[in-house]
């Protein structure tokens, strides 16, 4: 897996070649390189731009941001490549600047600089931000077109069947349903409308690739996270054919994208155009076998499984590239225990939840609830307004109380120790079994998240504060009650609880955590992972700070 500090290389994995085109069998190898030469890249779905960012789109930038800030820390001399961007062709973006009566261009600039913000609002530490309208993405996407039609794996037909303005995307007849209270048919996948279309396109040979890519994915357990959508898959590249893929429109249909190289009368179907942005990313086609290449994780949302593992991996195979290592789809946030919707009222802003929480504190929230992907969770001022008091309790209160003066002076009234030499002692009691926990927490925040579970990894850490803040209670350093001795021992075990878990929560939280190992005169060489064991760093000249933003006050009625 990613993210153990010592990365083993994994053995290239081959892929049988049945196909009855024979000159895709050369090079089809889907083997991945995980070695620690490589640079660690990990990207986010390409957002579409026909709106204003929303609670989603952040929870895919933290997410992906966790696990690039977490491959800082656990190998720190290795190259982090962290893509994520705005998708702006196609009908969907046409209709929006239509209706606004302004050039699709015009949208796109707009809208794309509020992601752009929404990333540096949420301290995002991408490296690269690309857009698809780039002149070095179409040069990408021509490359790709070209290279499958030299291959005749794309072709002129026609299609017949349903399509959806909303997803941008072409629908069997089993994959709609007709329900009472909808006046159209929808997808079952998202339930949006759908529409009859009939058109004459080109195609991609998708169901040459069925074989392939169910044995791939039949022997790459890793291959997507959660393990149900791999296996769902699975089932489906057994049951059901692959219909050959649609990857153009006539351009008196749409005519915002890129034109069919050759063949101006029509334009690239946007997830054609969309997903090769992951290949623009690290410089294709220049850097067609460069060392960026595969991605490790790409982070997307559950109801784009397909496009990416089967319509990328598809196209990667047909030119012999590698296959992402693994896809991380994870569940939405709803609200009231519904899909958010701007007609129905219920969208959350994250700007406003990051302008009213603090940034940390939404970051926090995110990871700590909806850190195991597996479901969806409701979003809930309420539950954010209590997990962002749970961590500037555990930590921001914990720093204060062991930083009074009070402490100070009665720790200063003894023999001074270090930590080091404490550890030569025998402590029991409470004290002894948060230093137990301790010396896990490293182990355990690394396994969970080699593992994707970020939410896990989040609760072993909210775990060892729980149980410093309860031995610092019992002990109470700062009253005459208790020995200065006493109070040496405790000072010291809860400045290197904050030193260790204060590593550990850069990922998730990244300022304040920040401002913490400052705080404590933390070397930034002792920063990573390797530093995270019990006794392996150095704390400094320890300052009082305030760890957090201060939270905005909530007008009455609610936000």
């Amino acid at each position: 897996m990613l993210f153990c500090r010592k990365i083993l290389t994994r053995t290239p994995i081959y892929i049988s070649c049945r196909s009855r085109l024979p000159a895709l069998c050369q090079f089809l190898s889907t083997a991945t390189d995980t070695s620690a030469s490589k640079p660690f890249y990990i990207t986010t779905p390409i957002f579409y731009p026909n709106a204003a960012p929303h609670i989603g789109h952040l929870y895919s930038l933290v997410t992906a941001d966790i696990f690039a800030r977490f491959t800082r820390i656990a190998e720190p001399d290795r190259l982090v490549h962290f893509l994520t961007g705005t998708d702006e062709h196609g009908l969907k973006i046409q209709k929006a600047a239509k209706d606004r009566g302004i050039e699709p261009a015009v949208l796109c600039d707009a809208l794309s600089e509020q992601f752009r913000r929404l990333g540096n609002r949420a301290n995002i530490s991408n490296t690269v931000f690309l857009r698809t309208t780039e002149a070095r993405h179409r040069e990408a996407v021509e490359h790709v077109w070209r290279t499958l039609t030299a291959q005749d794996l794309i072709y002129k037909g026609t299609y017949s069947g349903w399509y959806s303005i909303s997803d941008e995307c072409f629908y069997t007849d089993s994959q709609i349903t007709h329900l009472p209270s909808s006046l159209t048919p929808v997808s079952i996948e998202t339930g949006s409308a759908v529409e009859w279309s009939s058109e004459s396109n080109y195609k991609f040979r998708l169901s040459s690739f069925q074989e392939r890519l169910l044995d791939y994915y039949t022997t790459n357990p890793k291959s997507i996270y959660p393990s149900a959508h791999r296996e769902r898959l699975i089932q489906t590249l057994k049951d059901e054919p692959l219909d050959d893929l649609s990857i153009s429109r006539p351009r008196e249909r749409l005519s915002w994208g890129i034109p069919v190289p050759g063949d101006m009368s029509h334009t690239m179907y946007v997830w054609f155009d969309a997903l090769t942005v992951y290949l623009t990313g690290v410089g294709f086609p220049a850097e067609q076998q460069g060392s960026l290449w595969p991605p490790n994780i790409q982070v997307i949302g559950k109801d784009i499984v397909r496009f990416h593992a089967l319509y990328l991996p598809a196209m990667l195979l047909a030119m012999g590239m590698p296959l992402s290592h693994t896809l991380l789809a994870h569940a939405h946030w709803t609200a009231q225990q519904r899909k958010m919707s701007k007609s129905i009222g219920n969208v959350a802003d994250p700007f406003d939840a990051m302008d009213t929480w603090g940034v940390d504190a939404v970051r926090f929230y995110m990871a700590r609830v909806g850190g195991r992907f597996r479901d969806d969770v409701d979003w809930s001022p309420e539950q954010l307004e209590k997990h962002a008091d749970e961590i500037r309790s555990l930590l921001g209160n914990f720093f204060l109380r062991i930083t009074s003066r009070t402490i100070q002076k009665r720790v200063a009234s003894v023999p001074q120790l270090t930590f080091i030499q404490l550890l030569d002692q025998s402590l029991d009691g409470p004290n002894g079994d948060v230093l137990s926990s301790l010396r896990n927490l490293k182990g355990r925040v690394e396994q969970c998240m080699e593992k994707f579970e970020v939410g896990d990894a989040l609760d072993a850490i909210i775990l060892v504060l729980r149980e410093a803040n309860g031995a610092l209670t019992h002990t109470a350093p700062w009253s005459i009650q208790s020995p200065p001795e006493a109070a040496q021992v405790s000072y010291l075990l809860s400045l290197e609880v904050l030193r260790v878990t204060g590593i550990c929560l850069q990922p998730f939280i990244p300022e304040a955590a920040r401002n913490l190992l400052d705080a404590l005169g933390v070397p930034k060489a002792e920063r990573n992972m390797d530093a995270a064991a019990v006794g392996k760093g150095s704390v400094g000249e320890v300052k009082g700070v305030k760890l957090f933003e201060g939270k905005r006050e909530i007008a009455s009625g609610g936000q």
